[in-house]
């Protein structure tokens, strides 16, 4: 009898092993298979990020290249006319002449050139049968070489001054070729001091140039 008991305990003591062996390893696949299933749900949310991210920027880069080609056909138009803005030739070389790209360049450069624009200015007083006393100004490159290209550039004055003499019809021909020089003149202060058939006139005035502007391409980490 005492044997019978000691056998159905190890069998039951066996059978116990089995049911606990049996419940770990299900526990365990239990958490595993959570674990994986997170993890899976994590990956394919990430995914449909990064799929919706590139839907985006294929739709953005076919806008952009579209956008670029109408770009392009306009600006042929504006440098294809057979007259210019100033009503000049663009393929000749007069001070009204150049196509309207050049023009425009040459309205707001891109750097601080004092130089070239004391060239401008003579230029401009010399077509006038004008005497020019003086043109004077500051040569600030080497501060104005801070100035770099941006996303949002914006003008930057040029402060200069001329002494000019001549009669009274050149004086007033100057004042118009600064109204309309391709060039922006902003005249801050004007002298004048002669008589109708000789004046000196005085000029405080300023012009600008502006820094190019800059296209970033940047990089998006999709999360």
């Amino acid at each position: 009898m005492a044997k019978n008991l000691s056998t159905k305990r190890a069998l039951i003591d066996k059978a116990n092993s089995r049911v606990v062996i049996v419940t770990s390893v299900a526990a365990f696949i239990f958490v595993f298979s959570l674990v994986a299933v997170k993890a899976l749900i994590s990956q394919a949310n990430y995914q449909n990020h990064v799929i919706n991210a590139k839907r985006t920027a294929v739709t953005q880069l076919k806008a952009d290249i579209s956008a670029t080609n109408q770009l392009k056909t306009s600006y042929n138009a504006f440098i294809g006319t057979t007259q210019n803005v100033l009503s000049g030739d663009p393929s000749g070389s007069g001070a009204q002449d150049g196509n309207n790209a050049q023009i425009v360049l040459d309205a707001l450069p891109s750097s601080y050139d004092f130089p070239a624009l004391s060239a401008s200015l003579e230029k401009i007083l010399g077509g006038q049968n004008l005497t020019i006393n003086g043109i004077t100004g500051t040569d600030d490159e080497v501060a104005q070489s801070t100035n770099k290209s941006s996303g949002t550039p914006k003008p930057i004055p040029m402060p200069f001054q001329v002494s000019v003499s001549g009669d009274y019809q050149s004086i007033q021909n100057l004042i118009g070729q600064f109204e309309h020089s391709i060039r922006p003149f902003q005249i801050q202060t004007l002298s004048v001091a002669g008589d109708q058939s000789k004046l000196t006139v005085n000029i405080s005035a300023q012009t600008f140039y502006q820094p190019a502007k800059t296209l970033t391409i940047g990089k998006k980490v999709v999360k």
